[in-house]
C-alpha cells in the first residue's frame, strides 16, 4: 500500500507540492510567530528586570511590563536599609510613553540615580558619562542667544545603532522636550534610555515618588525570610522575588495568548482546508482507477487508508518544510532586524500535532466518498 500512496503523488507533482506548501504555510504561522512571541516578551523581561537585586519593592499594580506607575514614596529606601539582610536599595521610576520614532509602539524610559545602579547591577558607561541630575542649559553657538533647556540621559548601544544617532545628538522626551545623549551604557538593563531619578521625577511631576526600589541583600541571606520580615515591617506593599518576574512573561502582556491561539487556530484551518481541496480535486479525477480497485475486490477501508496515506505524506513533508522555512526566516528576520526568535518545544510539538492532524481529517471526506463510489456505475459511463 505504501507503494501506492507514494506512486499517487509522484503522479500529481504540482498538486502534491501546493497541498505540501499549504500544510507548510500553517506551520510557519503557528512556529515562527510563536518563536518571535516568546523571544520578544522573554527578551523585554530579561531586560526588564536584568538586576543584581534580589527583590524588587513595589505597590500593586506599579510593577508590570507595560507599567508607567510612580506611587512608591522614595523614603521607602532607607526605611528598607533598616531591614535586617538589606545591603543596598535603589529607587527607580519605569515610565511607559508612545515612541515619537513611530506612528504606534510604546517605549519605556528608567529614572535612577546612575552611580548606586551601576554599582548595585554592575553596569558600566561603555562611552560618554552619565546623565547629571540637573536639567541642563544650551546655548545657540552662532549667536550665543538662549535656545532651550535640556535634559542629559544615556542609552544602550542597541537604540544608538537603530536610531542611527551618536553622543550628543538629541532625542524629543515627554511630548517635546529635548534631551541630550551623554553616553551609553553596557550591558543592556532594563529601558534602553535612562536618565537621572531627579529629572524623571521633575518631568513627571511627582517630586519624591519613584515606580519600585530594587533591593539587594547581603552575602548569604535567604531571600524568601528578607521578603517575608519586608512584608510584616512594611505591610500593604507589594515585594517580587526578581527570581519569579521573568517566569510567564507571555502572560504579562495582555491579550498576547489570545493571538497566538488566533494563530493555531488560523494554521489548523489552512492545513485542513489545503488538504481537503486537493484530495477532493483528485478523488475526482481518480474515479476510474478507484472503481478499478474496487472491482479487482479492494474494499472500502483500503481504499480509505490509501487516501489517509497521501494525507499523512503530505503532512509530514508540509512539517518538514514548514519547519525549514521557519527557521530560515528566524535566521535572516534576526540578523536583519535583531528580533529574538526563541522556539519552544510545546509550540513545535503543537504544530506537528495540527499540520499532521489536519491533514488527516482533512482528507476524512474525500476518502469516504472515494470508498463510496460504485465501480459498475465509473464502468459503465468511463
Amino acid at each position: 500500500m505504501l507503494e501506492l500512496v507514494f506512486a499517487n503523488l509522484k503522479v500529481r507533482p504540482f498538486r502534491t507540492l501546493i497541498s505540501v506548501i499549504g500544510v507548510a504555510l500553517g506551520v510557519v504561522l503557528i512556529v515562527l510567530f510563536t518563536g518571535l512571541a516568546k523571544g520578544m516578551t522573554d527578551d523585554m523581561a530579561n531586560r526588564a528586570y536584568n538586576v543584581s537585586a534580589e527583590i524588587i519593592f513595589s505597590r500593586a499594580g506599579a510593577l508590570e511590563l507595560t507599567s508607567s506607575n510612580a506611587s512608591v514614596p522614595t523614603a521607602y529606601a532607607n526605611r528598607l536599609m533598616q531591614i535586617e539582610g538589606v545591603a543596598a536599595t535603589v529607587p527607580m521610576i519605569q515610565f511607559i510613553t508612545p515612541n515619537p520614532n513611530q506612528r504606534w509602539g510604546f517605549q519605556r524610559l528608567d529614572g535612577v540615580d546612575w552611580e548606586p545602579f551601576a554599582q548595585m547591577n554592575n553596569i558600566r558607561i561603555a562611552d560618554g558619562r552619565a546623565p547629571q541630575s540637573a536639567n541642563v542649559a544650551q546655548t545657540n553657538s552662532a549667536d550665543n542667544n538662549f535656545l532651550q533647556t535640556v535634559g542629559e540621559v544615556v542609552v544602550d548601544e542597541r537604540y544608538l545603532r537603530d536610531e542611527n544617532l551618536k553622543i550628543g545628538d538629541q532625542i524629543e522626551l515627554f511630548g517635546g522636550k529635548r534631551y541630550a545623549i551623554t553616553g551609553v551604557f553596557a550591558p543592556p538593563s532594563g529601558a534602553r534610555i535612562k536618565m537621572s531619578l531627579a529629572a524623571m521625577q521633575d518631568a513627571l511631576e511627582a517630586p519624591n515618588k519613584c515606580t519600585n526600589i530594587l533591593v539587594k541583600l547581603k552575602d548569604g541571606v535567604n531571600v524568601d525570610e528578607v521578603a517575608a520580615r519586608i512584608n510584616e515591617q512594611l505591610p500593604g506593599n507589594k515585594v517580587n522575588l526578581t527570581r519569579d518576574l521573568v517566569i510567564d512573561a507571555q502572560d504579562r502582556i495582555p491579550a498576547l495568548n489570545t493571538f497566538l491561539r488566533v494563530l493555531v487556530i488560523l494554521g489548523a484551518f489552512v492545513s485542513t482546508v489545503f488538504v481537503l481541496l486537493s484530495m477532493y480535486t483528485t478523488i475526482t479525477e481518480r474515479r476510474k482507477e478507484i472503481g478499478i480497485l474496487k472491482s479487482l475486490g479492494a474494499p472500502k477501508s483500503f481504499i480509505i487508508k490509501v487516501i489517509e496515506g497521501e494525507a499523512l505524506m503530505i503532512g509530514v513533508f508540509g512539517v518538514l518544510l514548514g519547519f525549514i522555512v521557519s527557521f530560515a526566516a528566524s535566521n535572516l528576520i534576526a540578523k536583519i532586524f535583531d528580533l529574538q526568535f526563541e522556539f519552544s518545544r510545546n509550540w513545535i510539538l503543537t504544530a506537528i500535532a495540527i499540520a499532521i492532524g489536519g491533514s488527516l481529517f482533512g482528507a476524512l471526506y474525500p476518502a469516504w466518498r472515494a470508498s463510496a463510489i460504485d465501480p459498475v456505475e465509473v464502468m459503465a459511463n468511463e
